[in-house]
């Protein structure tokens, strides 16, 4: 049973090769993991997805698209490193790799559809791409990591949770029982309380669920202080939850925006990889 504890987690934004992202290298030193939250500039990309835009489903150019990944690889892993990036759905599937014999098969269930990834012991990378929405990574400390995709549906189905839970089912025989304790969970840059305004009836269901911590206002939603309920009721260590604090609205100079953008925005990144 593995008795290594994490480093708190802490976000710092830093350089990485010819990009810039939010790390967190007190983990890196200690795990070998590297976690990023890509931040918008140093890429190839024009127009509104100027220009590190990872997103392959918005109508930007292919080539673009896939040398800003490249850069991404370049600058947290190696060229060569195997990347999953899902088909985000925004539902609940959570896929688990743990055999790197599986990796095509885990690429085509992703093609298939997900929002959520579970890498452990395996060679590979994960990234989920966002503009507004929530970015989630969560790292145990035997080395396993997911990368998680959590928009308002996100969040309301608890996938973060699904994701945290079906790891520490995975990490029992080195962990034991109720590893998600030992777990770090990391919050990236989202659409802040300030600027999530919703219908009164998605208000009233989210105060309904998760307390009078996520109400914002009139129909103003914190999903952040929602995911953080969530997480501690599932037994997450409240001082192991590193929240970013940004807004992708406020900050459409560093982050992609959905809404600062008016729907026509490229998606930054949440990546990450064990050396």
């Amino acid at each position: 049973m593995t008795a290594l504890a994490l480093p708190y987690p802490k976000l710092a934004k830093g350089r990485f090769a010819s990009i810039e992202a939010y790390s967190d290298d007190a983990l890196y030193e200690a795990m070998g993991i590297r976690i990023a939250f890509t931040c918008r500039g140093f890429g190839v990309s024009d127009g509104p997805y100027a220009s590190l835009n990872l997103g392959s489903h918005v109508d930007d150019s292919l080539d673009a698209v896939f040398e800003n990944r490249r850069r991404v690889l370049e600058a947290f892993a190696t060229p060569d490193t195997p990347l999953v990036v899902p088909n985000q759905v925004h539902g609940d599937t959570v896929l688990v790799l743990s055999d790197e014999a599986e990796l095509e098969m885990f690429r085509k269930h992703a093609n298939e559809g997900a929002d959520g990834l579970i890498l452990k012991d395996v060679q590979a990378a994960a990234m989920l791409c966002y503009a507004d929405c929530v970015p989630v990574i969560i790292v145990s400390p035997s080395g396993q990591f997911a990368v998680v995709h959590a928009g308002w549906r996100g969040v309301m189905n608890t996938i973060s949770v699904k994701a945290a839970l079906r790891m520490a089912q995975l990490d029992q025989p080195e962990c034991g029982s109720e590893a998600q304790r030992k777990y770090n969970v990391y919050i990236g840059p989202h659409i802040r309380r300030e600027c999530f305004e919703t219908s009164e009836e998605l208000h009233n269901s989210f105060v309904e669920k998760f307390g009078s911590s996520c109400d914002a206002g009139y129909r103003h939603i914190d999903l952040s202080q929602a995911l953080i309920t969530q997480l501690t009721r599932a037994g997450i260590d409240s001082e192991r939850i590193c929240d970013l604090g940004l807004c992708t609205v406020c900050n459409n100079d560093e982050f992609f925006s959905y809404r600062a953008q008016g729907g026509i925005a490229g998606r930054h990144g949440a990546f990450a990889y064990r050396a």
